[in-house]
């Protein structure tokens, strides 16, 4: 007996490696991986927001801790139109978000739960309009709102980045709505709830992960633009921040300081809406693109 139960105590002993361990080496160059990119994904940010904290004769040298200040922070705020961009920024992003966020739910849950006529020409529309890049897009989008006297007016840069961004939240919020079962919907009917009532009380509560990637969307796409509002404002006072940082750049060089100022109090507000929005970004966007 014990000779025929030694192979099998031995084999016991033995570790089996489970699926999915992996070995010292492997682990240590996956973490050597992750810490590789972390840096170059930290760097450009971390040189910006040093190089802000430098008097101008530091600016293009690698003296980080030299004279540190934030006369850079005091000199944009008091000796340009910074607050009036920013304003003008929040203005636009706000109102291209909000709107954005509606348009791109109603159409979204329309295409997903009703038959009319032209719907497949619709999802067609919604698909191809992403396909043209900007440099395409810009000079019949100028005409159009020179046309309707839109040019230089938050209006027009408004309708301009819901063009970009609603066929994109709409395709994605028709497949979020895609996952939301119609049995819903019907106990909506059954309760005497118009269709507009049924999505706004049960369903839309149902949708905020979707809702979420949609404003997170409309409002980077509004808030970091810079070929139309460029091209569509003109004069300081009009400027959004993203057109408002060319005027840190001319022929002859750049002014760091105040442009790198400028960079970090701009991606503030990103980063926070980026921090309220997180917690549903993977659950909206993987809803949307795996039923999409």
């Amino acid at each position: 007996m014990t000779t025929a139960t030694a192979p099998s105590a031995r084999h016991g002993a033995r570790k089996v490696r489970r699926r999915g361990d992996r070995s010292p080496a492997a682990s240590l160059a996956l973490h050597l991986t992750l810490i590789v990119t972390s840096v170059i994904a930290v760097f450009p940010v971390l040189w910006v927001l040093l190089t802000s904290l430098k008097p101008a004769k530091f600016a293009s040298t690698t003296d980080f801790f030299k004279e540190t200040t934030f006369e850079n922070y005091t000199n944009l705020i008091k000796d340009t139109e910074f607050l009036a961009w920013f304003g003008n920024s929040v203005i636009v992003a706000g109102l291209s978000t909000a709107i954005g966020v509606f348009v791109s739910a109603t159409t979204g849950y329309a295409v997903s739960r009703f038959r009319f006529p032209g719907k497949r020409g619709l999802m067609w529309t919604l698909l191809v309009t992403q396909m043209f890049p900007v440099a395409v897009l810009i000079v019949p989008i100028y005409n159009i709102m020179s046309t309707m006297g839109l040019l230089n007016q938050p209006a027009g840069l408004v309708i301009t980045y819901l063009t970009i961004s609603v066929p994109f939240c709409a395709w994605m919020m028709k497949g979020f709505f895609d996952t939301i079962p119609r049995e819903i919907d019907e106990s909506g009917q059954v309760d005497g709830l118009t269709p507009f009532g049924t999505f706004w009380r049960l369903i839309l509560p149902l949708a905020k992960p979707g809702l979420a990637v949609t404003a997170f969307y409309s409002f980077i796409t509004a808030w970091g633009e810079v070929a139309y509002a460029s091209a569509f404002m003109v004069g300081d006072e009009n400027l959004t921040l993203a057109g408002g940082l060319q005027k840190f750049v001319n022929q002859y060089g750049a002014q760091w300081g105040p442009m790198t100022a400028a960079s970090v109090l701009i991606a503030i507000p990103a980063a926070l809406v980026f921090l309220f929005a997180q917690k549903h970004l993977v659950t909206g966007m993987s809803a949307g693109a795996v039923k999409g």
